[in-house]
């Protein structure tokens, strides 16, 4: 039975795994205890009784594959090193480790119950500060703030950004709709706006301090770094370096392949593909992959291709219940009423399709 090794658990990782884990041998390397739904992170900051909800067990991923719980030190065409020295040998490879970014959109620890506990310390401070201030007002900071807003509607929320324009790329209906949320939301977006000197408290711990920036100083009490994705590489062998690009992502074909290797494919953040970083092109990335190895273990041609949408697509929730969408259709770009978003992913955040895919018992 051909073996195919999986490195990173994340979106497109667990999803490939666990497409392909009847038909073939699945290793899966992740050093996480759990699966963390980074959607639902922030969600999980300022409602510490859900957060619960944004963590799911490995054990029952895989009915017959396996989870070893360890980095990858190395990765070639035809494996795995761990740590230790052990090697996993694979006659198929997917890269899958994604990419970091700043807590608490995405947790800074392997363990479950450390994530948790931070999640709920941290929130304990931003329920006593009165005045916040988001750095970043990409997806992540405009989310950050419509979810504080709607558990603390007065505290009162800056959100500061030095690009000119909210979320470029997306249609100009999408942004006015944005705005308006926001002045809704009593949010204070003050664009073309950039920090001349680092806060003196650390990013998510409160504390009162003002802050010089380009449009004048701000007074808060707790702020927020929502800026700065990092990939999640460096560890592949000189063989698959030579696909790096060099801002460290990987270079693939339509197939998803990396670029001179059949047998070694690429998913999510890692990849080059000239198209926002978002879990829902992960997992459509990891269907392509899941369909081309299996075309390949029963000894057919691959024939599955993955092509970047030319319109962009997004779903930003602003709580439970506002919040932007846009997506592509037949008829042109539709922009989604804040009722479709919240019915889409502000209600639960997904997730409910991640209890059925690691096959939890609880409900969302």
């Amino acid at each position: 039975m051909s073996r195919v090794v999986v490195v990173g658990g994340g979106y497109g990782g667990s999803a490939v795994a666990k497409a392909l884990d009847e038909h073939t041998d699945v290793v899966l390397v992740e050093p996480k205890e759990a699966f963390v739904h980074a959607a639902g992170s922030l969600r999980a900051l300022v409602r510490p009784d859900w957060a619960e909800n944004i963590f799911f067990p490995y054990d029952r991923l895989l009915t017959r594959g396996r989870v070893v719980r360890d980095r990858a030190a190395s990765v070639g065409p035809d494996g795995v090193t761990l740590p230790s020295g052990e090697r996993i040998a694979a006659d198929h490879v997917v890269l899958a480790t994604g990419s970091g970014y700043p807590y608490p959109a995405k947790t800074d620890t392997d363990s479950a119950a450390e994530a948790l506990e931070r999640l709920r310390a941290t929130h304990k401070e931003l329920a006593d500060a009165p005045r916040v201030l988001i750095v970043g007002a990409g997806p992540v900071g405009l989310e950050l703030s419509g979810e504080i807003k709607a558990v603390w509607p007065d505290k009162r929320v800056t959100v500061v950004d030095p690009a000119e324009r909210l979320v470029p790329g997306f249609e100009p209906d999408l942004r006015e709709a944005l705005h308006r949320q926001l002045d809704e939301l009593g949010v204070r977006v003050r664009l073309g706006t950039a920090l001349t000197e680092q806060p003196p408290t650390e990013p998510a711990r409160a504390g009162t301090f003002t802050v010089g920036t380009t449009g004048g100083p701000i007074t808060a009490d707790i702020w927020f770094r929502c800026h700065g994705v990092r990939v999640n590489g460096g560890f592949l062998d000189d063989a698959l370096s030579a696909a790096v690009t060099p801002q460290g992502r990987v270079r693939v074909t339509e197939s998803l392949t990396v670029e001179g290797f059949e047998h070694v494919h690429a998913v999510g953040d890692i990849t080059d593909l000239a198209e926002a970083k978002m879990a829902g092109y992960a997992m459509q990335h990891a269907d392509v992959v899941a369909k081309n190895i299996l075309a390949r273990v029963r000894g057919e041609r691959p024939t599955a291709t993955y092509h970047p949408s030319p319109v962009p697509s997004i779903l930003l929730p602003l709580g439970p219940e506002a919040g932007v969408g846009q997506f592509p259709t037949p008829d042109g770009t539709t922009i989604l009423p804040p009722e479709a978003v919240a019915r889409y992913k502000g209600a639960d955040l997904f997730t409910g399709r991640f209890v059925e895919l690691f096959g939890v018992d609880r409900q969302p």
